[in-house]
């Protein structure tokens, strides 16, 4: 299921109440459920609603914070920061969602959600769970709130990309969302920098299309085809430039 954590320094988690304040004023999102609310005790969670759909919000003072996956990629962050000396507030769909956590729908709110709590004062930086991926606020937002207004999937955030040992270029998250992985073969993945917009590219297309069950062909940003073809026993789209 995907989850998201926003990271703070130590002592800088925000409370219940400060998730209830920065909620009072987003747009679309209300606490629905608060055990600390008119003096209850503490207990470091709460639940969201937003878009008729639960979150839960764990890892607040004055309990533990959230561990953390390992972070393999980073996107608009530099190597200084370093997430094991961060502390984890952690966003998660709710437990009516564990059937339908991944849908894109689901995966959407989430990410608005997270957005949105990444207002709050003192966050350090942004991990999206399935892409292991470990990104900057600012560029974390902007790449949702484009998502949102009818713009591109953020693949570099919400997916990650990886170098294999055979020259390929491979997706980390993506099937989280569409039940596949995207791999651009060595032959068009020898350029880095065209090979990820290619593979960004790649990845918004099948997020909105879905899972491939047959072969595709499709036309590569400077006109060539592309071979979009399947690999069930891998659970990968494997790209080729044309036919092969």
């Amino acid at each position: 299921m995907s989850s998201a954590s926003l990271l703070f320094a130590d002592g800088a988690r925000p409370r219940a109440a400060d998730i209830r304040q920065l909620a009072q004023s987003a747009n679309g999102l209300a606490v629905s459920l608060d055990t600390s609310e008119e003096g209850g005790q503490e207990e470091g969670w709460l639940e969201l609603l937003a878009s008729g759909l639960a979150f839960d919000v764990t890892g607040l003072e004055p309990q533990k914070p959230d561990s953390l996956p390992e972070l393999a990629y980073r996107y608009g962050i530099d190597g200084s920061l370093d997430p094991s000396r961060l502390q984890a507030v952690t966003v998660v769909p709710g437990p009516h969602l564990s059937a339908g956590g991944d849908m894109i729908p689901v995966v959407r709110t989430l990410a608005t959600i997270v957005s949105q709590l990444a207002g709050l004062d003192g966050v350090e930086a942004v991990a999206w769970h399935p892409a292991r991926s470990l990104c900057d606020v600012g560029y974390f937002r902007s790449g949702v709130r484009r998502w949102i207004e009818g713009g591109p999937f953020p693949g570099l955030g919400l997916t990650s990309l990886a170098a294999d040992e055979n020259g390929g270029l491979t997706t980390v998250g993506l099937t989280q969302l569409i039940g596949q992985e995207l791999r651009l073969h060595p032959d068009i993945a020898t350029e880095p920098v065209e090979a990820a917009k290619l593979s960004v590219r790649l990845i918004n297309w099948l997020v909105e299309y879905g899972r491939l069950q047959e072969n595709q062909m499709l036309t590569g940003p400077s006109g060539e085809a592309l071979m979009l073809e399947p690999v069930e026993n891998f659970g990968i789209v494997e790209v080729w430039r044309g036919s092969h």
